[in-house]
């Protein structure tokens, strides 16, 4: 019933949705925990591929250690600053492997490129170049569980929802 939002999981993101909020999205944030157990999050470019997700840093980030004690992660993608209109989320906990090899290298750096300097493909090069450091790796992350939401679903009808200058 409308105005009962203590169970969402009702309010699940269609398989359509979220294939196109992984579409229109380029910032995930990224989740593990530390050595302590504390959980860690940053906010990261991603590329969804092949049904994984594919982010890239330094090697010297202490992330990397962190995951390599524990290969599992978190992705969590939001549908804010998209032109989605309506406040969608999805969030994913999976298996993580690490990459080193040039062929992955050079294959997500330009599909990352791709999604995040669309305007040339001059802009695309410049930012490959960028990426391509000696200690640069990449992290393909295995969703094996999804939570996702669509506040659209919860809102229909109900007066509480979201003004469309707030979507």
């Amino acid at each position: 019933m409308a105005g009962d939002y203590e169970d969402v999981t009702r309010f699940a993101l269609s398989d359509e949705r979220e294939a196109t909020l992984l579409a229109k999205q380029t910032e995930c944030v990224f989740m593990w925990s530390t050595a302590e157990g504390d959980p860690v999050g940053v906010v990261m470019n991603f590329v969804f591929d092949r049904g994984r997700f594919w982010l890239t840093a330094s090697g010297q980030r202490k992330r990397f250690a962190a995951l390599q004690r524990r290969p599992r992660a978190g992705v969590a993608v939001s549908s804010r600053g998209t032109d989605i209109g309506i406040s969608q989320s999805i969030t994913y906990v999976g298996s993580v492997v690490i990459h080193d090899d040039a062929d992955t290298k050079a294959w997500f750096y330009r599909a990352l490129a791709a999604r995040v300097r669309p305007e040339s493909a001059e802009r695309q090069a410049a930012f490959v170049a960028h990426l391509d450091t000696p200690r640069r790796l990449v992290v393909e992350v295995v969703p094996e569980r999804r939570i996702g939401f669509d506040s659209e679903a919860m809102f229909a009808g109900d007066a509480a929802g979201p003004s469309r200058t707030q979507l």
